[in-house]
C-alpha cells in the first residue's frame, strides 16, 4: 500500500485497467432508471442501458455516493496501511460527490485532500491522473492535490448533443440557457467553464458541429504537448471520425501518444442524451 492514495468516482471515465495499474480507487456513482438503482460501471449501469432507456423515455436520475460510502473507502484505505488520501472529483457546481468527499474528512482520521476538478469525464480522470504522477516523483499529498486541481483548471472539455433537453431536466443547465438550442435544426455546443455547462455557440449541423469541435480542440491545444480524448453516447461513427482529425490535426502536441476515444460513462450519459460527441483537451504539466 502506498503512503499517499489517489481516490476519484466512476465519472472520471478511467478505464478499469488503468486505474488498477496506477493504484487509483473508483468510487462509483449511481443511476436511477425506473424503479431501479444501479452502480455506473460494467456490472451495473452502463452506456448502453441509459441510452435505451432516455430513447424508450424511461425516467432516468442521477445520484452522489453517501458521505458514508467515501468515509468508509477512507478507513479501509487507513487500514491497509495508507497515510493520507487525495480524492479528486467532478465539479461540485453539477454534483454533490464533492461535498460527499469533504463531509467523509470529517469521520476519519487520515488526512484526506479534496480536489474539485472543476470538470466532468475524462478531465477529472486527468487531473487524478496528474496527482498519481506527483505521488510516483515522490511529492506530497498536498502537492498531488495542487497539481491535480491545476490540471483540471486548464483542461478544455466541449461537446455537441442532438438536444439540450435532457440537460434541462436533469437540472445542469438552467431554461433560458436551454433555449439557446431550441430553433429548429440548430445544433448546439457546449463547454465546461467555471465547473459549469455554458453555451459556446451554434451550428447549423450535426456536420458542422463535429467539424467546429475539431477546430475549436486545436485552438485549446496549441502548440503546447496534451492528451486528447473523444467521448460519446451512442455516436461511435461521428466519434471515431473526430478523433482521427484530432489525431493527424494535434501529432506534434500528442508526441506519439493515441486519442482515445470510447462511450461516456452511464451517469454523464444521462445527462446529454444519445447522440452527443465530445472532445477534451487537457495539456500536460
Amino acid at each position: 500500500m502506498p503512503r499517499v492514495v489517489v481516490v476519484t468516482d466512476s465519472t472520471a471515465s478511467l478505464p478499469a485497467d488503468l486505474a488498477e495499474a496506477r493504484g487509483i480507487r473508483v468510487v462509483p456513482l449511481q443511476v436511477v432508471i425506473g424503479a431501479k438503482v444501479l452502480d455506473e460501471g460494467p456490472d451495473g449501469a452502463t452506456p448502453d442501458v441509459v441510452a435505451q432507456a432516455l430513447r424508450d423515455f424511461v425516467p432516468v436520475s442521477t445520484s452522489r455516493p453517501a458521505p458514508a460510502v467515501f468515509a468508509e473507502l477512507y478507513r479501509t484505505l487507513e487500514a491497509e496501511g495508507a497515510e493520507e488520501v487525495v480524492s479528486v472529483h467532478l465539479s461540485g457546481e453539477m454534483s454533490g460527490t464533492f461535498e460527499s468527499a469533504q463531509l467523509a474528512t470529517l469521520e476519519v482520521g487520515l488526512p484526506v485532500h479534496v480536489v474539485d476538478s472543476g470538470q466532468v469525464g475524462i478531465a477529472t480522470g486527468y487531473a487524478a491522473l496528474t496527482a498519481a504522477d506527483v505521488l510516483d516523483a515522490g511529492g506530497s499529498g498536498e502537492e498531488a492535490a495542487r497539481a491535480a486541481l491545476a490540471r483540471g483548471e486548464s483542461a478544455s472539455s466541449l461537446f455537441y448533443v442532438d438536444t439540450l433537453e435532457y440537460l434541462r431536466r436533469g437540472g445542469r443547465m438552467g431554461a433560458a440557457a436551454a433555449l439557446f438550442g431550441s430553433a429548429l435544426s440548430v445544433k448546439p455546443l457546449l463547454e465546461i467553464s467555471e465547473g459549469r455547462v455554458v453555451p459556446r455557440e451554434r451550428v447549423r449541423t450535426a456536420s458542422r458541429a463535429l467539424a467546429r469541435l475539431a477546430e475549436l480542440a486545436v485552438e485549446a491545444a496549441g502548440e503546447q504537448p496534451v492528451d486528447v480524448c473523444v467521448a460519446h453516447l451512442a455516436n461511435a461513427e461521428r466519434a471515431a471520425e473526430l478523433a482521427t482529425t484530432l489525431a493527424e490535426r494535434l501529432a506534434p502536441g500528442l508526441d506519439g501518444r493515441e486519442v482515445m476515444c470510447g462511450e461516456l460513462g452511464a451517469v454523464l450519459g444521462a445527462h446529454v442524451g444519445p447522440g452527443m460527441v465530445a472532445v477534451c483537451v487537457a495539456p500536460r504539466p
